[in-house]
């Protein structure tokens, strides 16, 4: 974590250095620098929580693992093979406002046998219009740990899964043109990630 910190440190430092080489007599600019720092401060900040959440997280994967007999392997546990985005995932307007104002992407982890299993693991989602400029194509993205993931198993008669619900209000102001999701999910019994994506459509 210090370490982090000081990288953190060094890299915002510098970029205040360049700021004000560059035309330090322009409030204007040092404003919009100073906006950029924050927002990447910020950025950086969370990116070191999540990482230093996760690494706990594993901690006590290794702890769960150790205690187990010798002769059980990870594998016999469960093997998961893929992680499948479901054709419910889209976009919902959740309090009838005539606004689609919900992203709900349902997942299910799939072992070798193609079962759904409720595989431990931390997801990150994100949310892509494609047909916009890269600076902006990416409208939305959101990381679950584990521990809230467990929470959000959901089985039903048609479907099993894990369900993630996002507010994506303040980033989509109509849905007209298909979207994608792209998701990663971290086996934290393998440590393997698992990449899928899939295109949305209005309905």
């Amino acid at each position: 974590m210090r370490t982090l910190s000081f990288i953190l440190a060094g890299y915002l430092l510098s970029l205040i250095f360049a700021a004000g080489c560059e035309n330090s007599n322009s409030p204007s600019f040092l404003k919009k620098k100073l906006d950029t720092l924050t927002q990447e401060k910020t950025e950086l900040t969370r990116q070191i929580e999540r990482s230093e959440a996760e690494k706990e997280q594993l901690k006590k994967q290794i702890q769960v693992l150790s205690g187990l007999p010798s002769e059980v392997k990870p594998r016999e546990i469960y093997d998961l093979q893929e992680v499948r985005i479901t054709r419910y995932t889209n976009l919902y307007d959740k309090d009838k406002d005539g606004k689609k104002e919900k992203l709900i992407v349902y997942l299910q982890p799939i072992d070798k046998d193609g079962d759904i299993i409720k595989a431990a693991g931390a997801v990150d989602v994100q949310l892509w219009d494609l047909n916009k400029n890269d600076g902006q194509a990416m409208l939305g993205a959101w990381h679950t740990g584990p521990d809230e993931l467990k929470k959000l198993w959901f089985a039903a008669i048609i479907s099993t899964n894990y369900r993630l619900t996002f507010d994506v209000a303040d980033k989509i102001d109509s849905f007209k043109e298909p979207l994608t999701v792209k998701v990663a999910f971290t086996d934290y019994l393998t440590g393997k990630v698992f990449k899928e994506q899939k295109v949305i459509k209005p309905r």
